[in-house]
């Protein structure tokens, strides 16, 4: 199974953030019913990283699942102790496999939450800051790992969900993105940069909760 990769980079590929290539593809689940489509206000996420802090504010307005799934995996610390494990300067940086975990079995770039979401292809742009999601060549098999353009990437508009931006923490952005990377697309970082946890900031109280 071969790692996820951006395939339309410079001619490297033809699409962007894949997990796993067409033919190695697991047959898609449907993802679990606790991922409800909202388009109300979505609240904030601080992404803790040992090279700092990002701070997403997401679009549920154009990409409702794609944002509910991301919070979904958040409450249950999924991406706790995962990496980012694919670097481009003045591209992306690309995280949230379960494979990059330490001690995990597979290769990173090719793990998986277990089921698949559909694609919310939209027309924000893909600039700068924007979070979107990895998938393979199936526009259907984004699942966990997504990426954080550091540059203006036009060429996936329309082709990747962008679900969010960074409201602080480019500075961080920026250091990660120079970490020096080897291979042979020069985008495996040298030093491991783990996300610590994803916080949840501005949740509102369940509806249902009880007064105290």
């Amino acid at each position: 199974m071969s790692p996820l990769r951006l395939l339309c980079l410079c001619a490297l590929a033809a699409t962007a953030c894949t997990g796993q290539t067409a033919a190695d593809k697991p047959a898609a689940q449907p993802a679990p019913s606790p991922m409800k489509e909202t388009t109300e206000a979505a609240p904030n996420v601080i992404i803790h990283t040992n090279y700092g802090d990002m701070t997403v504010e997401f679009w549920p307005d154009v990409a409702p699942k794609t944002v509910a799934n991301f919070l979904k995996l958040s409450r249950e610390g999924y991406y706790t102790g995962t990496a980012f494990h694919r670097i481009i300067k003045g591209f992306m940086i690309q995280g949230g496999c379960p494979n990059s975990k330490v001690g995990a079995r597979g290769v990173a770039g090719t793990g998986s939450p277990g089921y698949q979401i559909k694609a919310e292809f939209n027309n924000r742009a893909h600039v700068r800051g924007v979070l979107s999601m990895a998938r393979s060549a199936d526009p259907d098999s984004a699942g966990s790992q997504f990426f954080i353009c550091h540059g203006n990437a036009d060429f996936l508009n329309n082709k990747y969900t962008a679900f969010g931006k960074l409201v602080s923490g480019q500075d961080v952005l920026d250091k990660i993105a120079a970490i020096p990377c080897v291979g042979q697309e020069r985008s495996t970082p040298t030093e491991r940069v783990e996300i610590k946890s994803v916080e949840i900031v501005g949740e509102a109280p369940a509806k249902d909760a009880k007064a105290k």
